[in-house]
């Protein structure tokens, strides 16, 4: 690769940062945030170093899902503003280095959209097949698998046909019919929508329940629907991408890439798998089942890339666990059964779970930014936040962003009845952890964050290197190497919570060598041998350049 490549495919040395719109700032004062509010923080984000916003849904909504409950594709709630606003914040967000997908929900509508209105009014509506219908009544007992004891199975009777429509998801959100062509086509349009304005791609919502097509549908393949979206969107956007949820094993992602499947299909997927490894070594204190997550990996084509996240907006999910492992991360992690959720999750955030451990903490997102892929943050991450135990399931980490010590965090000036969500009121409380005070801290988590983003916008092997895991004795110790045509990076980090010897060589490597640490501009030489021995600290960590003679690279 040459480093000129990386503007070419920018997604594989971003900084994606997650964030809800009515919770980030609310600039009127009605206890929602809004889009004038996100663009009042857009330098913020500049600042961190985010190259890429991902918005979670903005659209028309009756909110009975957080907004994934949609009335219009086309639409801006006008809680949180208008089309001209969310204009200005791309706009905005443009001239400061960043990129804005959004996020694309398009497996199912809200219940209240005028398509499903037309389609329960007549089954001779040429809106009727857009959902998914059944006559006979479906098998008795039939659980709902996504949200286990709230949705009530997979299809609810519309009493008007007397037939039953699906919802992968709540009762409320009927599944969109995808072997219908009309509903394809909606979709497409959709898509071109918003490229028109500005996003720059798409956070896709639920993409293996997305492609399941109804019983006997004329519909051969229904990976065709993502080929042509990929197509189309190329078409419209040389750089747009598609970021795909895609929760499955690692070889049942392949297939959602395109690989052997003659196309391109999604441009990243989040790594599921790899995150629920992640936590499982966090508890054990021993990084085996992280390497052993990173050595199962499938090697990619260069233009596809995996996604990595610690947290994000809905349960950390541990449905890829044994039910040994689970329970073992849950009474490590979540030892109180009300912070569990559907059998398989956390409705935590990392700094509780880790009982505000700084060390284990900064240890963890020192390890995200040096996994081999694309950094994914949940707002709020950077600066430590906590979750609110009093709010239902999900909604616990989707509090307002703690912008000051002031009455709501410096969210809204509304009375606090009046927040959309109200932030915690414990330890991590905005008295307590906000970006104001972060600010001028500069050892604060917020500052760590601003510079590991800004060693990793340095360090593009990162995001497109060679992934190998180098051998070594200490069993505490997870050190890999990252390496490509600009340079090579090798990541040391100890899970245990205490010191231990990191031993190791880099045989290929010749004579004058040295490992340069970017986080602390310390030097060491390596041996005739390319070997290298130094202690890290307890849950410490190392990003060491490999810095040959001669190269120039500014280390």
């Amino acid at each position: 690769m040459r480093i000129t490549d990386t503007s070419d495919l920018w997604w594989k040395s971003a900084v994606v940062y997650c964030l809800d719109v009515e919770t980030f700032l609310d600039s009127d004062g009605d206890g929602m945030g809004d889009l004038q509010g996100l663009a009042s923080r857009i330098d913020y984000l500049a600042q961190l170093g985010v190259t890429c916003l991902w918005l979670m849904p903005f659209y028309p909504t009756p909110d009975r899902d957080d907004g994934y409950d949609i009335t219009d594709f086309y639409g801006v709630d006008s809680r949180l503003g208008t089309h001209g606003d969310l204009v200005e914040v791309i706009r905005t967000a443009r001239d400061r280095g960043m990129r804005v997908i959004a996020d694309l929900v398009v497996n199912h509508t809200s219940d209240r959209h005028p398509w499903f209105q037309a389609a329960k009014r007549s089954t001779s509506s040429p809106y009727r097949d857009f959902y998914v219908w059944r006559s006979d009544p479906p098998p008795k007992g039939q659980q709902n698998p996504v949200f286990p004891g709230d949705a009530g199975g997979l299809w609810t009777k519309d009493d008007r046909s007397g037939q039953w429509y699906q919802h992968s998801f709540y009762p409320h959100q009927p599944d969109l019919n995808i072997a219908n062509p009309a509903v394809r086509d909606e979709i497409a349009k959709t898509i071109g929508f918003w490229l028109q304005l500005g996003i720059t791609g798409f956070r896709v919502d639920a993409v293996p329940f997305l492609l399941e097509i109804p019983e006997g549908a004329q519909m051969a393949d229904p990976h065709d629907m993502l080929r042509d979206i990929r197509r189309f969107l190329q078409r419209r956007s040389s750089e747009a991408v598609l970021l795909g949820e895609v929760n499955l094993p690692y070889d049942q992602q392949l297939a959602f890439f395109g690989v052997g499947n003659d196309g391109q299909e999604l441009t990243m997927q989040f790594d599921f798998a790899g995150m629920q490894a992640f936590y499982l070594s966090l508890v054990r204190h021993d990084p085996a089942p992280l390497a052993a997550a990173l050595r199962a990996r499938p090697e990619l084509p260069v233009e596809a890339q995996w996604a990595n996240f610690l947290r994000n907006h809905d349960e950390l999910t541990l449905d890829q666990l044994t039910e040994d492992e689970r329970q073992e991360v849950f009474e490590t992690l979540a030892p109180d059964e009300r912070q569990r959720v559907y059998g398989r999750g956390i409705t935590k955030r990392i700094p509780t779970m880790l009982e505000g451990d700084p060390r284990r903490i900064r240890m963890a997102y020192s390890l995200l930014f040096t996994l081999p892929g694309t950094p994914v943050l949940f707002y709020g991450e950077e600066i430590g936040m906590g979750e609110n135990a009093e709010l239902d399931k999900r909604m616990a980490v989707r509090t307002p962003m703690q912008w000051s010590p002031e009455r709501n965090g410096g969210f809204s000036t509304a009375p606090p009845s009046r927040l959309v969500a109200p932030p915690p009121g414990d330890g991590y409380a905005p008295t307590h952890v906000n970006v104001a005070d972060q600010i001028e801290d500069r050892d604060s988590l917020l500052h760590f964050f601003r510079d590991l983003i800004s060693r990793y916008r340095i360090s593009p092997e990162l995001g497109w290197g060679r992934f190998e895991l180098l051998e070594h004795d200490e069993p505490a110790l997870l050190i890999h190497s990252l390496r490509a045509d600009v340079g090579r990076m090798v990541a040391v980090h100890n899970f245990a919570g205490t010191p231990a010897i990191a031993s190791f060589a880099l045989a290929d490597e010749g004579e004058g060598v040295a490992l340069v640490d970017l986080l602390n501009s310390d030097r060491l030489e390596l041996g005739r041998r390319g070997d290298v021995e130094f202690e890290v600290p307890a849950y410490g960590y190392r990003w060491l350049r490999v810095s040959r003679p001669g190269d120039g690279r500014v280390t």
